[in-house]
């Protein structure tokens, strides 16, 4: 369709008959993001309030389906870049997010560990470094008093605000962590996320959530004891990008469920089982 066929198509929208609404409506839709720039212009200047709703619905289900494409692309293309998950994640709730802009946001903290760290220092005090900076410095926190506020696992919310749950604190940390070239990484534990050094001389376990508490093998024994629980090898290991998305949209689900929105919490496990 050229530019004068879809202005066309889109003043259609003004229309009553259910009929014709639907087809254009299906029409849209099947068109993609190359609607998008007109349906936001005929927002801007529509006054009828029954067509911006219309529009309001459309833009959010282009949204929705645009993400579901950039969820799978990054899935079977991307999924070595944890960073351009955790962005998707945030997109769905903030669909203007920068990505760049996160990507500075993230760097300034790299240049602020940087400055004090020691490539020939032990691995304790590479990662006291991190979290001194992150913690002390920075003054990043557990955000204990909303724990499961739809917010702490939106990368941009928790930039901004300093506060997040144990998986965001953990990525945060992991991906300075990286950048550092240290062989640091999530693991999958049962109600909490980790981190592990693991390299060919030493292995050892960091809780982001516990401001970069250090501890061994023996403690995540005496967890799993504690839960009542079989212990699994995963509980010990690193776990992939893949994983860490899963475990995060996961966390989005029981958030919105917790404030009733019900539509919201259809449309997360809509993007879950795209990289499921």
């Amino acid at each position: 369709m050229n530019h004068s066929e879809i202005k066309a198509l889109v003043s259609l929208l003004e229309d009553d008959d259910y009929e014709i609404l639907e087809h254009v409506e299906q029409k849209i839709v099947s068109l993609g993001d190359v609607m998008i720039p007109f349906l936001e212009t005929e927002w801007e200047t529509n006054f009828n309030p029954e067509v911006q709703r219309r529009i309001e619905e459309l833009l959010h289900t282009l949204h929705l389906n645009s993400l579901k494409e950039k969820f799978l692309h990054w899935k079977e293309h991307e999924s070595e870049n944890l960073l351009k998950g955790i962005f998707l994640v945030a997109n769905y709730q903030y669909p203007d997010l920068d990505y760049q802009k996160i990507k500075k946001e993230l760097d300034k903290i790299y240049y602020e560990v940087w400055l004090n760290h020691r490539p020939s220092g032990s691995p304790f005090s590479q990662v006291s470094n991190i979290a001194q900076t992150m913690f002390n410095k920075l003054g990043f926190n557990p955000n204990t008093q909303n724990f499961h506020s739809p917010a702490n696992s939106m990368i941009n919310s928790v930039l901004e605000s300093r506060k997040g749950n144990p998986i965001s604190l953990c990525v945060i940390f992991m991906l300075i962590a990286q950048r550092l070239k240290m062989p640091i990484f999530g693991v999958n534990l049962p109600n909490l996320f980790i981190l592990t050094y693991t390299s060919e001389e030493t292995q050892f376990y960091i809780n982001a959530f516990n401001r970069g508490a250090i501890f061994s093998k023996k403690d995540i024994d005496n967890y799993i004891k504690k839960l009542k629980i079989e212990s699994e090898e995963s509980f010990y290991q690193p776990c992939t990008h893949l994983d860490i998305i899963q475990r995060i949209l996961r966390n989005v689900i029981v958030a919105f469920e917790n404030v009733n929105e019900s539509e919201k919490v259809k449309e997360i496990k809509e993007l879950l089982r795209v990289i499921s």
